[in-house]
């Protein structure tokens, strides 16, 4: 991935936030027939450090555990907050019209050896797990324990059980960390009156880049 060197976020913790919000990742792999994309949900842990472990499971018929070059790393993409900006929001337009539209956006990208895990424990566990953490935010959390065993223990024979052990962390934030701080405050304006969560998400990402960078 290219950085530029402003828009470039090296704190792992903050790249492990951004997974946590968002563990939908796009999952990349080298098969014996050229790479394979798939959209997958991954649970972080922290450790090992330094930068910790994803786990995640995909359908035991999903080719890309069986038909996996193994002496190639995997990649996975988090997707933070995005944004098309408008160059009619750049307080500077007034002064001189030299303005342009682009889009803000935050990702991450997580490299690591691939490790299949087909045993039903650790996949109840992993289950359990990726569940609590989903369902969080609700007043009326869900368990895996609510079904019935014997529904669960039928639908786990199903599934397979995937983990990277990440070795390498890239962030990028591109969040007008190169424009002037008028400029800021007015696309941060802008996003927020569009009334909708992305852009308000990217608002606020600017506003505290902002904030850290002074």
């Amino acid at each position: 991935m290219y950085i530029p060197k402003h828009f470039d976020e090296p704190r792992i913790e903050v790249m492990h936030d951004l997974i946590r919000a968002r563990p939908l990742a796009t999952f990349i792999t080298l098969s014996a027939s050229g790479l394979n994309a798939n959209h997958i949900p991954l649970h972080l842990s922290a450790e090992p450090a330094p930068f910790g472990v994803l786990r995640g499971h995909v359908a035991r018929s999903n080719p890309m555990w069986s038909d996996l070059d193994k002496d190639v790393e995997v990649l996975t993409v988090f997707h933070g907050p995005d944004a098309y900006i408008s160059p009619s929001w750049y307080a500077s337009k007034q002064e001189n019209g030299k303005v342009v539209p682009t889009w803000n956006y935050a990702v991450v990208h997580a490299y690591g050896w691939l490790r299949v895990i087909d045993d039903a424990s650790w996949l109840r566990s992993h289950l359990e797990a990726l569940t609590e953490h989903s369902e969080a935010a609700f007043s009326d959390p869900w368990a895996l324990s609510d079904a019935p065993y014997e529904f669960t223990e039928k639908l786990i024979k199903a599934i397979v059980g995937i983990e990277i052990t990440i070795t390498k962390l890239s962030g990028k934030w591109k969040v007008s960390q190169n424009q002037p701080e008028q400029n800021q405050i007015s696309v941060i304006s802008g996003l927020r009156e569009c009334g909708n969560f992305e852009a308000e998400s990217m608002a606020a990402l600017i506003e505290a880049n902002a904030k850290n960078a002074r």
